[in-house]
């Protein structure tokens, strides 16, 4: 397994958990383990969803991390952007320093 040195951050519609979720796990050679987290998007180019998201000015998103190897994550953004594409998809990638686990 290669060293991660990068946190791939994923934000997507609700909609597309389950699709998002079954590509990474079908892409386990890429990242062996993610994180999800249910968030709010706000923002000018934010696609609302439902008259309730409009009302409160919140869309409901899902906020995918991946610590990976940055070389590994540009392959996975590659996939997504092929098999996804959709302006409601954003991603950042953030260095990482350390990464470890306490025992």
């Amino acid at each position: 397994m290669k060293q991660p040195n990068c946190c791939l951050t994923i934000v997507f519609p609700k909609a597309l958990e389950e699709n998002m979720i079954d590509h990474l796990l079908d892409h386990s050679e890429l990242a062996c383990g993610f994180t999800t987290c249910e968030v709010e998007g706000h923002g000018q180019v934010t696609v609302y969803r439902s008259v309730n998201e409009q009302v409160r000015g919140r869309a409901r998103r899902v906020k995918m991390e991946v610590v990976m190897d940055r070389d590994d994550a540009q392959i996975l953004i590659a996939h997504f952007r092929e098999s996804l594409p959709s302006k409601e998809i954003a991603y950042w990638i953030a260095p990482i320093d350390e990464f470890g686990r306490f025992a």
